[in-house]
């Protein structure tokens, strides 16, 4: 792209001369295309889909091949769905990197500044998945709302209990888990013995039944037994619901498996055992492994659920970044590199409300406490930086090493916290002796004291 002398973008080279750009809103968009396509290059048309149909008819009409739109809301997705149907490039555009223009603050002048920030190749496109992983993606946050809502109906049935002082909660660590279930449904079906209630602990609990049937001597209020049984029903039903999306997600792997089907024989041995809270009703290890060929959950803070829905944001083959720095970049978990004057202003990472992002924040805070190489270097960077930094430097790791997973095939190998710090300790004693040779010192490590103990 060249630019001559003369006056601002005219005179820059058009790189899309059949470029358009639609200015989304919820009763109307504004469309528009090159002016030299048509007399009246900006129109307004409807939402609904007939509407969206005569819009993308009337671009195809007049050669557009490619089209920008800007991601406000859940308003673009009808549109960019009939657009992807009639065969066009559609991208998504941050309004953010659009609109910085003073002076463009109607709809059809926001339209055609867009179509002419495009038709010069200016705007560049947010990341979106392949069809199949969409699809996938869509299942999953389904999934997590109707987590969030079976929460709240598990505070409900707490709150219900604590009104009939029934401390079920403080002598089991769950209330949804066996022991809990069983006494609340006994409770709904009309049992009131403490003693019978009691008798009803799993073998796993670790409270008595004697301490059991204290916590459960309580007030049988009607009312509260009512808000009991309402929202055990209500519990009840999302955690069908919850089943659904699971088939939903089961299926949407076996059609991403189509053409790949990697071997599950060569799937390395489980890292961890046991299920955990909230997981998928399915071996979600193995159906991952026959769609990407590596097992993601060898990386620590990755279990199988996570990894779901980290592929579900990013997709199956992270094609879409040329690198692991543009990845985490993307992740906004890349220090920032704001300089002025040759002079470096701040270095801090840009805020994003990105899902896969918040994930693997969410990985590094619960790899800290283990004892692996990725948690002595949040341990060492939690004592020296503080945890909030801490948090975003490992998920980093993570990340570059989910990156070299999907992209490259790699097989993580974790060296442990042990070799870690040597090898931390080695490349700061080698630092300090270079600087110690700078100065014209040397450095001698200290002999070491005879042992004095008497045998």
């Amino acid at each position: 792209m060249t630019i001559s002398k003369s006056n601002g973008m005219d005179a820059m080279a058009m790189v899309n001369p059949r470029a358009a750009a639609i200015d989304i809103g919820s009763t109307m968009h504004m469309a528009a295309i090159n002016p030299n396509a048509d007399d009246n290059p900006v129109r307004a048309f409807g939402t609904f889909t007939g509407d969206l149909h005569e819009m993308a008819r009337w671009f195809k009409e007049r050669g557009v091949t490619s089209v920008a739109m800007e991601s406000t809301g859940v308003y673009w997705i009808p549109a960019y769905e009939v657009l992807e149907q009639h065969g066009m490039h559609v991208i998504l555009v941050n309004a953010r990197y659009a609109k910085n223009v003073p002076g463009r603050k109607t709809d059809v002048s926001d339209a055609a500044w867009l179509q002419r920030l495009h038709s010069y190749g200016l705007l560049r496109g947010s990341f979106r998945p392949e069809a199949d992983v969409a699809t996938l993606r869509a299942y999953l946050r389904q999934r997590e709302r109707l987590i969030e809502y079976t929460a709240s109906h598990i505070q409900h049935m707490q709150k219900a209990l604590m009104e009939m002082n029934l401390q079920l909660h403080h002598v089991v660590s769950d209330i949804t888990g066996v022991t809990g279930m069983r006494i609340i449904r006994a409770i709904v079906a009309g049992e009131r013995d403490p003693g019978i209630l009691a008798e009803m602990r799993d073998v796993r609990c670790h409270s008595s039944a004697e301490i059991i049937c204290a916590a459960l001597s309580g007030n049988w209020r009607d009312e509260h037994i009512f808000a009991l049984c309402q929202s055990l029903a209500l519990y009840d039903f999302y955690q069908t619901k919850i089943l659904e999306c699971d088939r939903k997600l089961e299926a949407a792997l076996k059609v991403l498996e189509i053409g790949k089907g990697h071997d599950v024989q060569r799937l390395p041995k489980v890292r961890t055992k046991g299920r955990q809270v909230n997981a998928p009703d399915f071996e979600v290890r193995s159906a991952l492994y026959r769609v990407l060929g590596v097992d993601l959950t060898q990386i620590h803070g990755i279990g199988p659920s996570l990894a779901l829905k980290l592929v579900g944001e990013c997709g199956t083959d992270l094609a879409a970044w040329p690198s692991s720095k543009h990845f985490t970049s993307w992740l906004c978990l890349a220090p920032g590199n704001r300089i002025s004057g040759g002079k470096l202003l701040s270095s801090k990472t840009r805020r994003s409300s990105s899902r896969a992002a918040a994930l693997l924040r969410l990985a590094a805070t619960t790899i800290g406490r283990s004892d692996t190489a990725l948690g002595a270097f949040y341990r060492r960077l939690s004592g020296r930086a503080g945890k909030a930094k801490a948090v975003t430097a490992t998920a980093r790791k993570i990340a570059v090493l989910f990156y070299n997973s999907l992209r490259h095939g790699m097989a993580y190998q974790d060296p442990g916290a042990t070799q870690y710090e040597e090898r931390y300790r080695n490349r700061v004693i080698g630092n300090l002796q270079r600087r110690a040779k700078t100065f014209g010192f040397a450095l001698h490590e200290l002999p070491k004291e005879p042992d004095m103990s008497v045998s």
